[in-house]
């Protein structure tokens, strides 16, 4: 069974709503109505965030049940709230200004990676030594 993954990716899918909600608020404060994404740089710092996560949602997720699969449930999982966590930081510094979303991106981007490369590695390792 692979409950912590399974959470983790529950968050994972929850963060995602959140940031859809922040899209919905942020279009009410500063006047941008649908289906228009620019108009104010504010508004579009929290569109790009919550596009940015739908961007990297398709590596993480298959990469994080990969992981968990073939590796390990609860390292897996681990790993992945460090990846939400990254996110989280990504969010609230590019809400802020586009200059402080690097460490909060840098930190998913790496735990990412770490979930890929793990999950490639153990399957080809599987394949080569059966």
């Amino acid at each position: 069974m692979f409950h912590f993954t399974a959470l983790v990716t529950l968050l994972a899918i929850g963060l995602y709503f959140f940031t859809g909600l922040q899209v919905g608020k942020a279009r009410q404060t500063f006047g941008i109505k649908a289906p228009a994404i620019t108009g104010n740089p504010d508004f579009e710092r929290v569109f790009r965030v919550q596009m940015n996560t739908l961007e990297w949602l398709p590596i993480f997720l298959p990469s994080l049940w990969l992981f968990a699969i073939y590796i390990s449930d609860p390292i897996a999982a681990a790993i992945g709230v460090v990846w939400i966590a990254g996110r989280v930081l990504y969010m609230t510094g590019y809400s802020q200004a586009a200059e402080k979303r690097s460490m909060g991106f840098g930190i998913q981007a790496l735990a990412g990676a770490v979930l890929w490369v793990g999950a490639l590695g153990a399957i080809g390792t599987r394949l080569i030594h059966g």
